[in-house]
């Protein structure tokens, strides 16, 4: 078997605030998935997207207590190309309604930084070399 793309899904209290904040980060919409009630944001073309979907609709699609933003059920890696996207990416989202959750972390071969978005979501920004694993 061969995945051939990730839908990531989180609830939202406003979609049309996530919409500001994404795209504020450089994030495209994809607007055939996108209305009042959800927005598609595109993370990697043709594989990789987040389905941010208000909380009513969100709770259409599960019959589990749904997290409100205060509790951790996961936490979201975005792989940027160097030390300066990390640091770039997470001082967008905290000059547009996120926050940071963790100091900046230099493991040597992985560089990383965490913000989380004004839903309570964590995000892990972070570069790695991989030929520099010790």
């Amino acid at each position: 078997m061969e995945i051939t793309d990730i839908y990531v899904n989180l609830p939202v209290k406003d979609v049309q605030k996530a919409r500001e904040f994404w795209t504020k980060l450089g994030f495209s919409i994809n607007e055939q998935f996108s209305d009042e009630k959800a927005i598609c944001v595109v993370m990697k073309e043709n594989h990789i997207y987040t389905m941010f979907l208000h909380e009513d609709f969100f709770k259409t699609f599960t019959d589990r207590p749904v997290a409100d933003g205060k509790t951790t059920q996961t936490l979201l890696a975005i792989g940027v190309n160097s030390r300066d996207e990390v640091d770039a990416m997470v001082k967008t989202a905290t000059e547009n309604g996120g926050s940071e959750y963790s100091e900046p972390r230099d493991h040597g071969w992985m560089y990383q930084w965490a913000f989380a978005d004004p839903d309570g979501h964590q995000w892990e920004v972070m570069h790695g070399d991989v030929s520099q694993i010790p």
